[in-house]
């Protein structure tokens, strides 16, 4: 009876065990893998962590002291396997109710750091076996173990650290060496606190009217994410490779530069994102700026002069450099190229081009906000530079797509219009977009939103302001997320926004099912920012 129990609860650990790797290993990979991030998720959930686990150790705790007093085998063997029982319904119905976002990829780094944590586990059990003087030891062992997973997620990722770190370097090394061999090869690196992919996207575009050119897709912009497509990608046919670089840290750019060997920088802005691991926004401003640092001395800078920290560093540029504005209407300043009569409508934008030389191009797309203009700028700027006529420039900037949750409109068949730009808000951006749908023309205007995160100690008054512009472009504010979005609650209180239109909500699914209700045709919807699941309360 003893034997066959010890065989249930280890099956049962095992589950359990398995479901809580698989639930830490999914968060380590969202923050990176890297350890100092991962230990900031988990201190900063460490309540929800303890709620989700600390029954179990309650249950064996009192089983152990029970134990004490009347050690009868059927009791206990009763008493466990309802417990356990109890406890997988539990944890199935949970899982049943929660969809991941991003789901965990089981990726050959995420297969080594699981198989770690699993050898761990295993030891850990084994000790806790030898230990214990009965089943019910056994039990609370087990039970400890299950509680502490976090803790053996981090210690496998430090173990793990110097092994990933040896096997990124042979692959960095090939993806250099490969790039160094292409002689004829232009590399344009973007960076910037905000508005990278869709330059990226942009530039693509506007290019390929003359160039075989490849892009990072997506949102690749690690050092990892542009070693996989230099090796894998990248071949002699191209002739121009567009690369975004992402940076959370100082030496971030320098390290994806020491990869992709840029002669072309563009940046498109500098702000408060990720401020929280930068720290300061000179810090930003110096990490976005070793771009520039790593171009030859015949390369090309191009800023966004409608941007002070860009400005600022016009005037320590040295090497050939060019600027571009939607807001300078005059050429001064360095200012390349500018835009004028921008008009904003459902259909898209509508805008005239400027050069400082006398050019002028009309041009339409089909994207929204006038942050997407100045990023087209700088894609022009380049294709005029790389030797693309006015005429291609106009055609690839009509053949722009709307980049993926970045102000895109989508199709519906109800009546509604919808603008998603969940991708990773920020102060700048979601200014930006409250703007444009005040400007849209139709029927009332609702807006869905967690708020913005990684703003370090600006987030919450960030987050305030947020909710003080909402008030003066929406009709109806539906909030994700009962804690985080407080301040902007506060300042949609502060405008004196309508009480009975503030909806607040725990999750993005009950958001949309509350949206749903309130609905009518010819409504514009707003879906700004939709956080990982890392960001989950």
């Amino acid at each position: 009876m003893e034997l066959a129990l010890y065989a249930i609860i280890v099956l049962y650990f095992i589950y359990m065990c398995y479901s809580e790797v698989k639930k830490q290993l999914h968060m380590a990979q969202l923050e990176g893998y890297k350890p100092i991030q991962y230990w900031w998720w988990v201190k900063t959930n460490m309540r929800s962590i303890i709620i989700s686990n600390v029954f179990q150790l309650i249950f064996c705790f009192i089983m152990f002291i029970v134990s004490f007093y009347n050690y009868n085998i059927a009791i206990v063997c009763t008493a466990i396997i309802g417990w356990i029982v109890l406890d997988t319904i539990i944890s199935i119905m949970r899982k049943s109710n929660v969809k991941a976002k991003k789901p965990l990829v089981f990726t050959p780094r995420a297969s080594r750091l699981f198989t770690t944590n699993c050898i761990l586990i295993v030891i850990f059990m084994l000790i806790g076996f030898f230990i214990s003087d009965d089943l019910i030891q056994f039990l609370l062992c087990l039970a400890v173990i299950q509680f502490f997973i976090w803790l053996v997620m981090l210690i496998s990722s430090r173990i793990n650290y110097p092994i990933e770190m040896h096997i990124q370097m042979g692959f960095k090394k090939d993806a250099a060496k490969k790039i160094s061999s292409m002689d004829n090869l232009k590399v344009i690196g973007i960076t910037g606190s905000y508005g990278k992919t869709s330059t990226k996207y942009f530039v693509k575009t506007i290019l390929s009217e003359k160039y075989n050119t490849l892009m990072t897709p997506s949102s690749f912009n690690t050092p990892m994410g542009i070693t996989k497509v230099i090796r894998e990608d990248l071949t002699r046919q191209h002739e121009v490779f567009v690369c975004e670089m992402g940076a959370r840290n100082i030496g971030d750019i320098k390290e994806l530069c020491d990869i992709a060997h840029p002669s072309i920088g563009i940046i498109t802005t500098i702000g408060p994102q990720h401020l929280a691991t930068f720290k300061t926004m000179e810090n930003i401003a110096n990490t976005k700026y070793e771009l520039i640092e790593a171009l030859p001395e015949d390369g090309m800078a191009v800023l966004n002069m409608d941007n002070e920290y860009c400005k600022k560093m016009w005037d320590k540029t040295k090497i050939q450099k060019y600027g571009y504005s939607i807001e300078n209407t005059e050429n001064a300043g360095g200012v390349f190229l500018r835009a004028e009569n921008i008009k904003v409508s459902k259909k898209g934008l509508m805008f005239t081009i400027k050069g400082s030389d006398g050019l002028e191009i009309e041009c339409n797309t089909k994207l929204l906000g006038k942050v997407n203009v100045s990023n087209i700028l700088a894609g022009a700027c380049i294709a005029l530079k790389l030797g693309l006529t006015p005429e291609q420039i106009k055609r690839g900037i009509k053949r722009i797509e709307p980049v993926p949750h970045r102000l895109q409109i989508l199709d519906t068949n109800n009546g509604l219009t919808v603008i998603d730009d969940a991708f990773n808000s920020n102060p700048s951006g979601s200014k930006e977009a409250l703007e444009t749908i005040k400007e849209l023309t139709g029927g009332r205007k609702i807006v869905i939103t967690p708020g913005m995160v990684e703003l370090g100690d600006i987030e919450y008054e960030e987050n305030k302001k947020f909710g003080k512009i909402m008030a003066k472009c929406c009709d109806y504010a539906i909030l994700v997320g009962i804690k985080r979005t407080k301040p902007i609650l506060e300042g949609l209180k502060e405008e004196n926004f309508p009480h009975d239109r503030i909806i607040v909500t725990a999750t993005l699914d009950e958001a949309t099912q509350k949206f749903s209700k309130i609905s009518k045709i010819g409504d514009i919807v707003l879906f700004e920012n939709d956080l990982t699941d890392n960001y989950n309360e």
